[in-house]
């Protein structure tokens, strides 16, 4: 016969079961165990869903968190910093800009977000899905050495390749632009974004700006407030400006006949800065536009396109980006 549990006697620890016991707790909280090791990870995309095509911005929000000090993600194994922003009547968050590469491969992707706070750390994750863009075919025709190089041209390619990356390796850590981004040249369009180029019958690499046609010697003013990285007189660039705008975000302007500053100098938004010209590789004058985004390729114009372009902000604040809904963002679209 059963005993009722209200009469069972109660259960006794000897002094070496509550031992053992305690040193078990001891040791998992020194070294921490899987309980379900056969456990499948967290899924991705859990914080929210973007979206965009290849070659553009997409401007991605952190929601608040307390005594935040850094926040930083990763993008196919590209850095991706974030600036604190705020506006009256809207919540506090962080905003990072996350360039596609003109050839990053379409499908989705995560965007691992760290949010850090002291010590501690806090995961976020989001899926990018990238489209595919349609890229046009531009068929070109330059003088042979321009095209195939002997090998005293190749050395030069290759040394001015190395100063560029030499120049552009460390990303000033403050950010340096403002609300409005300015189209550098008004002009025509001749030389479109990621097109594949054929010079004379031979693919080449795609196209990793715009070109605006403008007469020869036309004011190229900067895109944005930055400070002068690099000037250069370039094999196929030919004068060139590479401007630095902070957290990883560079322009330059290629082809110039007069280049106006000089390395370390401070420019504002719509400051001329060089003279349109033909210099390097070009068929006639025009301004060669480029975009840089912590490593991504992407389209200048759609910088113009972004949503901070509603009312300047002073230095050191952003306007929040419009059209926000929380976790989920469409992409900004691109100027055709």
């Amino acid at each position: 016969m059963s005993v009722p549990a209200s009469k069972q006697a109660p259960l006794r620890i000897s002094r070496l079961d509550r031992t053992v016991i305690t040193a078990v707790v001891l040791l998992t909280s020194m070294f921490p165990v899987e309980l379900f090791p056969n456990a499948p990870p967290s899924p991705k995309g859990l914080d929210g869903q973007y979206s965009g095509r290849q070659g553009q911005v997409l401007v991605v929000k952190v929601p608040e968190f307390e005594d935040v000090t850094e926040v930083r993600g990763t993008f196919l194994n590209r850095t991706i910093p974030f600036f604190r922003e705020s506006r009256a009547g809207e919540p506090p968050g962080y905003v990072g800009l996350l360039g596609i590469d003109m050839q990053d491969d379409p499908g989705t992707h995560e965007l691992a977000v760290d949010v850090r706070r002291g010590e501690r750390s806090t995961q976020l994750s989001y899926n990018v899905l990238i489209a595919k863009e349609k890229f046009s075919v531009e068929h070109l025709k330059l003088p042979k050495d321009k095209v195939d190089l002997d090998a005293k041209s190749v050395a030069r390619w290759k040394a001015e390749q190395e100063q560029i990356r030499q120049a552009l390796a460390e990303n000033s850590a403050l950010r340096l632009w403002r609300s409005n981004f300015v189209e550098p040249v008004n002009g025509k369009r001749t030389g479109i974004f990621g097109s594949v180029r054929i010079m004379n019958g031979q693919p080449r690499n795609p196209h990793n700006g715009e070109d605006i046609g403008a007469p020869m010697g036309a004011d190229v003013a900067a895109t944005n407030d930055g400070v002068v990285r690099l000037t250069v007189d370039h094999f196929f660039s030919g004068k060139g400006i590479f401007l630095d705008h902070g957290l990883g975000f560079y322009s330059m302007y290629f082809h110039l006949s007069e280049i106006l500053v000089k390395d370390g100098d401070l420019v504002k938004a719509g400051q001329v800065i060089g003279k349109v010209g033909a210099s390097g590789r070009a068929t006639g004058p025009h301004l060669h536009w480029g975009v840089k985004l912590n490593g991504a390729r992407v389209n200048p114009y759609a910088l113009l396109d972004l949503p901070f372009r509603n009312g300047t902000s002073p230095a050191g604040t952003v306007v929040t980006p419009a059209s926000d809904s929380g976790s989920t963002s469409q992409a900004v679209p691109v100027k055709e």
